[in-house]
């Protein structure tokens, strides 16, 4: 079987893999560099347990072959340093299981850099993306918008 050698950046790091074409993001996150914080769920892009960032936009990576990351930057949870969205998650109690919870902060952390104004249409929009079969969407909801006014008093 044909390997290739790719070198990734995750986290801010370069990584060297040695990966098949076919290897998807998720499989190497997890197996080749040991970043579990990214869940496989459903494996097609449905449950968003998965969900990373990759140049600012969150991405599930069940969907996306390795190779594809190459020159990028990808940001899993484990990457996610004090981020204000973890706390308010633990605040909120926006988890039970907790299965789901790094594709939410994840695509929650991308949500709140892109668009630090978004308004409730919006958050649900983005909450669209990810499931969550343990607990209700109301606490990650008021989860976001904590950090939302935390972002609206700091800019006063």
């Amino acid at each position: 079987m044909y390997k290739a050698e790719l070198t990734l950046t995750i986290n801010g790091e370069d990584r060297t893999v040695f990966v098949r074409n076919a290897d998807t993001l998720l499989f190497v996150l997890r197996e080749e560099l040991g970043l579990t914080g990214a869940k496989p769920g459903c494996l097609n892009g449905d449950c968003g347990a998965c969900t990373i960032d990759v140049d600012g936009d969150p991405m599930k990576a069940c969907l996306m072959l390795a190779i594809e990351a190459v020159g990028k930057k990808v940001t899993t949870v484990e990457g996610l340093i004090n981020a204000p969205i973890q706390s308010e998650f633990i605040e909120k109690f926006a988890f039970q299981c907790g299965y789901c919870t790094p594709g939410f902060i994840m695509s929650c952390n991308s949500l709140l850099q892109k668009y630090p104004n978004a308004d409730d249409t919006m958050i649900k929009d983005w909450l669209e993306s990810n499931i969550c079969r343990c607990t209700g969407y109301q606490e990650i909801e008021e989860a976001i918008k904590s950090v939302l006014g935390s972002n609206s008093q700091e800019s006063s």
